[in-house]
């Protein structure tokens, strides 16, 4: 199993109370990236939202900058909001980030959490659907052709342009993100693409029906095992100690979920649920190194087989020395310890 860590650039103070400024933020993520890749991790993946919380609304110009520090670690998007981007800059931008990072580029694309997308591009939030499925459509084309002939509802056609650059890999990766759709896993599956999972809450399990949905549908569209990859991109944090991951990681964790929970109706978090879902078979991957590597097992075993897991840590806020250190943990102590594990 991969390991690697996502961050969505949150733009909030840290926990200490001390306000910091948007260029810090962005430079301190900088450094996040540059220290993963040091220490041996797989991938690193940079969301894309277009709101004041956070500061990834131009996810490709991060993953540039960060592929100018680094040298081996993957570099992807988590997600490229591709229903409110055109398909045709997405490829370009990636294609240009696979060139500087000499072939590591990944896009993950997905529909986004969030809304804010649609009336800021002049979009429908009725065609949500109907936008996303078109342009994952043309991405796929753009990638598979240097001219493209294709046309569709939402975008002008393509007769025949080439476009450029052209990435380094022969094939430059494009993951579905999903989150609990059977349609999205279903139709990710009779594409062959492979699957990025959001596993944010409840238990990981449940998400086994919906994987095997995914993979059934691939096979019968004719795709082998080695093209049915699952990702999980799931929350936590790792530290020295369990307690010490939950002491830091709770108060950040409770104060951002409550904050979402008031948009969207939910309640406020209560620190009964987070302690149910940092139990051995919740979504929350949260504590010393050894909870963490058998939480990781759990969610391989709950899922048939993962191939890469990428820990989102900055939801909660914490400041930027805990990232360093819980980077510093996944290289040193979990990662190491999952491929042991993988080689016996």
């Amino acid at each position: 199993m991969e390991i690697g860590v996502d961050s969505f650039a949150a733009a909030s103070p840290d926990d200490a109370g001390d306000g910091i400024d948007a260029s810090q933020h962005l430079r301190n993520l900088i450094e996040q990236i540059e220290r993963a890749d040091a220490v041996g991790l797989d991938a690193f993946g940079v969301g894309e939202h277009h709101r004041r919380d956070f500061l990834d609304s131009a996810p490709a110009v991060i993953l540039g900058a960060a592929a100018a520090r680094t040298k081996r670690i993957r570099l992807t998007s988590a997600v490229t909001v591709l229903s409110a981007a055109d398909p045709v800059r997405v490829f370009q931008e990636f294609a240009t980030l696979d060139l500087l990072s000499q072939g590591r580029a990944e896009i993950v694309a997905g529909r986004g959490s969030f809304v804010e997308a649609y009336p800021l591009f002049g979009l429908r939030l009725e065609d949500y659907d109907a936008l996303f499925e078109e342009k994952l459509g043309l991405l796929l084309a753009i990638r598979d052709n240097e001219h493209v002939r294709w046309s569709g509802k939402f975008r002008p056609a393509l007769t025949g342009q080439a476009v450029y650059p052209r990435p380094l890999q022969t094939q430059l990766p494009i993951w579905r993100g999903v989150g609990g759709s059977p349609e999205s896993f279903a139709r990710a599956g009779s594409l062959g693409l492979p699957l990025m999972v959001a596993i944010i809450g409840g238990e990981p399990a449940r998400f086994r029906p919906l994987v095997d949905l995914y993979r059934e549908s691939g096979r019968r569209a004719g795709f082998g095992p080695e093209r049915l990859k699952v990702g999980v991109h799931a929350l936590g944090y790792v530290a020295a100690t369990t307690e010490e991951a939950i002491d830091d990681f709770f108060p950040g964790y409770a104060r951002a979920f409550t904050k979402i929970g008031e948009e969207r109706g939910w309640p406020p978090v209560t620190r009964r649920q987070f302690d149910a879902l940092r139990g051995p078979t919740g979504a929350l991957i949260v504590g010393g190194p050894g909870d963490a590597v058998d939480k990781l097992r759990h969610y391989d075993e709950a899922l048939g087989g993962i191939v890469r897991l990428n820990l989102h840590m900055s939801v909660a806020g914490l400041p930027h020395a805990n990232l360093m250190r819980a980077i510093d943990v996944l290289g040193a102590e979990i990662a190491p310890a999952l491929r042991v594990g993988a080689a016996t």
